[in-house]
């Protein structure tokens, strides 16, 4: 039976109503009052849990930590991870990316970063591994927008679908498939930082936080209602590495309260007013001069 026809769970009370605001509310209750917390409380403890399926890319350095916070602090009683699909970074060849990570980094950088990769797949650190350790299956696709793939996850029926830096834009019927949509955890305020590397570009451009915001997707980019923002501070003097793996770790948190709040009904959405929207591009070493030249370093 799918979630969208389980039955209405029932309290001590009797049927719950649903509330023209999402919330749940006894029956019979005077509607000039607001419902009492102890029972919107209980009555939330008794929705079915939220089935939550992630998409994201093969990270062991900085997307990992989104991972090492969510799966050790998600209520397990309110949500269910039923799926975890791992691409290749940026969706494209091992050499291509490669490439840009030694245009970003430069020959040092480059040899750094190489060292902690290294060191990460010797100690077995990995995105997939994590997961079936934590008992999540990995449901493995070329292309989320292939049409097996895309029945593959009909059959397992999410509630939500969870972005967390998927290396492909999701198409319309991919999009459609789950309950409550497919929302993007993105590190930058939306719409003025759309697309790649929010974090660099809010650093570069002297933002002294970074925002991470979580939206619903659309099928344009980066365009989705808003469901919740958060600030992580950036310091005088910062590292691009501290910060990424500092926003991930936050996003995790941020992510488990937009679920819980999907699942209870009280999220609200924000439209975002594009008028404003601006779009990056991943950064060129002139850019790299320039976030250097602003007193950050890169590692």
């Amino acid at each position: 039976m799918d979630i969208s026809e389980r039955p209405t769970p029932r309290s001590a009370d009797g049927d719950l109503l649903r509330a023209v605001t999402g919330h749940i509310v006894p029956p019979f209750q005077n509607a000039t009052s607001a419902p009492r917390r102890e029972d919107v409380v209980a009555a939330e403890a008794q929705l079915p849990k939220l089935r939550v399926l992630f998409v994201t890319e093969d990270d062991p350095l900085y997307v990992i930590r989104f991972f090492d916070i969510f799966f050790a602090e998600y209520p397990r009683e309110d949500i269910e991870i039923c799926g975890i699909t791992i691409d290749r970074a940026f969706h494209e060849p091992m050499w291509e990316t490669l490439r840009r990570m030694h245009g970003l980094y430069g020959p040092w950088g480059f040899f750094r970063q190489g060292l902690r990769f290294i060191d990460a797949r010797l100690r077995g650190r990995s995105i997939a591994s994590l997961a079936i350790s934590k008992g999540v299956p990995v449901v493995q696709a070329r292309s989320v927008n292939q049409p097996e793939y895309i029945a593959r996850v009909r059959a397992i029926a999410p509630d939500v679908i969870v972005s967390v830096a998927a290396p492909e834009v999701f198409r319309p019927e991919f999009l459609g498939v789950p309950r409550l949509g497919c929302i993007n955890i993105h590190s930058g305020r939306l719409p003025t930082y759309r697309g790649m590397m929010p974090t660099f570009w809010q650093m570069l451009r002297g933002e002294r936080a970074v925002t991470m915001t979580v939206h619903r997707m659309a099928e344009k980019l980066d365009a989705g209602d808003v469901l919740a923002t958060q600030a992580f501070a950036i310091r005088t003097f910062d590292s691009l590495d501290r910060v990424i793996k500092g926003t991930k770790c936050e996003g995790a948190k941020l992510v488990i309260r937009v679920l819980l709040d999907l699942r209870a009904g009280r999220a609200q959405p924000s439209p975002l007013d594009m008028i404003h929207a601006d779009y990056f591009s991943f950064p060129k070493p002139e850019h790299v001069r320039e976030f250097r030249k602003r007193g950050h370093r890169l590692l």
